[in-house]
């Protein structure tokens, strides 16, 4: 297969005569039955040579030895690229593009090996210390595994930073060194709602190591989360002028394009979440009644809407000329190889970027600015509370109260004017 892709003999010799040259070539086997395109060839291979090369140097005799060379290989190759000094998103975008060739190819060539790419890969942070904390929270306090991963990312983050002070070990917790560390992730950008997070997860974590007798005494009593007052934050809704900018902004002629146009529509129309979105199927859509069928929502039930003739066009258009050919049933899929149903982050992330393209200044864009426009524009035609509760899926009336609270339109008139017709 490396003669499909590189021309000069001497190069798939090269490869080849790798002591890992048989894995490489199966992994790009593997690329070539997926449909990946070849630039992602050119650019895997040597990095998985340079790898190949690095973990033998490191004392690699066997393949079963080479995962414990990825990260730091991984390392390496950033440091030799001048990539010590840069931003931590960069490195970290950096690092993710060598680490996943080379855990793609590990997990063809070794059984049982598993990776993702995502952080719950990651070894649970105290593993020592506190090693049967993470079953705990599972197992007695019941909770998703998407929650049991912001526990864990947090407390990553506390793990880095008692490693940074020199403390080995929980016994030499303190009130104070709690309190630094709370306030060095205010001052990292995270705003209010983030740092109660952390409380809350701190707390939970330190009650428990006091109730095991980790701790001496119950050092959660002493964290005292930032107040959030009900009703404090402004709707992140955009004006529907901003909306057209936003659907405009899009290259509908393009497979991505098409997609990304469907998916714009479905979070601006029902105000559906980026996961309610990302687990549509197309068994979801009755085409014979014009209904949209959302189940599981977050408030635990289901919704049927009737299926907006925009909506259903965008739609039928990505079906006929952008969905890549799949057996699977989900509606919405990458546009490159792999061809995998598209994550909720993934959805939030390209109404973000329509929203930066088109000019929409906004507080934090996402998908959530579309279905707090869509509530907002309900509220605007005078519909009740009740009912777009009813229509977003909101599990309580708090949820939807907070739109009732500003007249953005009025406000508008306001600054824009001498606001005396409004008063």
């Amino acid at each position: 297969m490396l003669q499909c892709y590189f021309i000069r003999p001497t190069t798939i010799d090269r490869i080849r005569a790798s002591w890992i040259g048989e894995p490489i070539e199966q992994y790009v086997t593997w690329l070539n039955k997926g449909d990946y395109a070849a630039r992602n060839v050119f650019r895997r291979v040597p990095i998985l040579v340079r790898f190949g090369e690095f973990a033998k140097s490191r004392g690699a005799i066997d393949w079963s030895e080479l995962p414990d060379h990825v990260e730091p290989f991984v390392n390496y190759w950033l440091d030799e690229r001048g990539k010590r000094n840069v931003g931590e998103q960069e490195r970290r975008t950096a690092a993710a593009a060598i680490r996943n060739p080379i855990q793609q190819m590990l997990q063809l060539v070794l059984p049982g090996h598993t990776y993702n790419g995502r952080s719950q890969n990651l070894p649970e942070p105290f593993p020592e210390n506190a090693p049967d904390f993470f079953a705990f929270l599972r197992r007695e306090r019941g909770l998703r595994e998407s929650t049991v991963v912001q526990y864990q990312h947090h407390l990553r983050l506390l793990e880095s930073y008692l490693r940074k002070t020199e403390i080995c070990a929980l016994s030499d917790l303190s009130p104070g060194l709690i309190s630094a560390f709370i306030t060095e992730f205010g001052q990292q950008g995270n705003n209010k709602r983030s740092v109660q997070s952390l409380c809350s997860i701190l707390k939970v974590f330190l009650r428990y190591l006091f109730r095991t007798e980790l701790l001496e005494r119950d050092l959660s009593r002493q964290i005292e989360s930032p107040r959030n007052y009900r009703l404090a934050n402004l709707p992140r809704s955009v004006s529907w002028d901003e909306v057209r900018q936003m659907l405009e902004a899009v290259d509908r002629r393009t497979p991505i394009g098409k997609r990304d146009y469907a998916i714009l529509l479905l979070l601006v129309t029902y105000g559906l979440r980026a996961r309610e979105v990302a687990a549509l199927t197309l068994d979801n859509i009755d085409w014979k009644r014009d209904r949209l069928h959302v189940p599981e929502r977050k408030a635990g039930h289901s919704t049927v809407y009737p299926l907006s003739p925009v909506v259903g066009e965008a739609i039928l258009d990505y079906l006929q000329h952008g969905r890549p050919k799949t057996e699977a049933r989900a509606l919405f899929f990458r546009a490159f190889a792999p061809y995998t149903p598209v994550a909720w982050f993934v959805i939030s992330h390209r109404a973000k970027h329509y929203l930066r393209k088109a000019g929409v200044k906004v507080l934090r864009p996402g998908s959530h600015t579309l279905r707090h426009t869509c509530v907002q524009h309900l509220l605007d035609a005078h519909v009740s509370l009740k009912t777009i509760g009813d229509y977003v899926g909101h599990r309580t009336p708090d949820a939807t109260n907070i739109y009732a609270k500003v007249n953005i339109e009025a406000l508008r008139e306001v600054a824009l004017g001498d606001g005396e017709e409004v008063l």
